[in-house]
């Protein structure tokens, strides 16, 4: 939806504020995180550009900038630069984007949709198994060494699967889709690795100790 700054009425980009004026914006509502930055939305995101477009509207909306306003402006400027922040945490993230997107469309959320996908159990069961052996036996063990090398699959892993979302997500599915339930499926897979990456950092921590 096309937003016209209050103050110049040209049309914005962030919905936060213009960046030909300089007019801090009012929103009604919370605006969408791609909104906050100026974005369409989309799951590929260039980190770099991003970045960027966060340093660009930061230093637009700064509250120091407008330490001479009265104590609205003030606030709004407070508020504004709170929300671009929050939206930026989470483009940043390539499973936060695609957890928004998702939703967004009207896509199952991690808590309604729990499977992974029928080819990814078998590599999870032997995964678990892995780490368990891994925690019995302690560090300088062969079953430890293996967990470590384990480590590098996984970061494999999970590079492979979210090709596979960025390819589901690009261009965007309609609302409702199948494809965001088989997306959302693919996520949990995501997640599950990243917490055996997790747990293979808490196991390096304690041999160290």
């Amino acid at each position: 939806m096309t937003m016209i700054c209050s103050g110049c009425e040209s049309e914005l980009a962030s919905h936060l504020v213009c960046e030909s004026c300089g007019a801090l914006q009012v929103c009604e509502e919370s605006p969408t995180p791609f909104a906050s930055m100026g974005l369409e939305p989309s799951q590929a995101m260039d980190s770099g550009a991003l970045k960027k477009r966060l340093v660009k509207l930061s230093r637009a909306m700064h509250p120091d900038f407008f330490g001479n306003s009265d104590a609205a402006t003030q606030q709004l400027a407070i508020d504004n630069t709170a929300e671009l922040n929050a939206a930026f945490e989470i483009l940043a993230s390539d499973m936060a984007r695609a957890d928004w997107l998702v939703r967004s469309l009207g896509g199952p959320d991690e808590n309604s949709e729990r499977q992974m996908p029928q080819s990814f159990l078998i590599e999870v069961m032997e995964w678990n198994e892995l780490l368990e052996e891994a925690r019995d036996s302690g560090s300088g063990s062969p079953e430890y060494e293996s967990a470590q090398k384990l480590g590098v699959t996984l970061q494999a892993e999970r590079a492979a699967i979210m090709q596979g979302i960025d390819a589901a997500l690009t261009p965007l599915p309609e609302a409702g889709s199948p494809t965001l339930t088989d997306v959302r499926k693919q996520m949990n897979a995501v997640r599950y690795v990243d917490r055996a990456l997790e747990q293979l950092a808490e196991l390096a921590v304690q041999a160290n100790h």
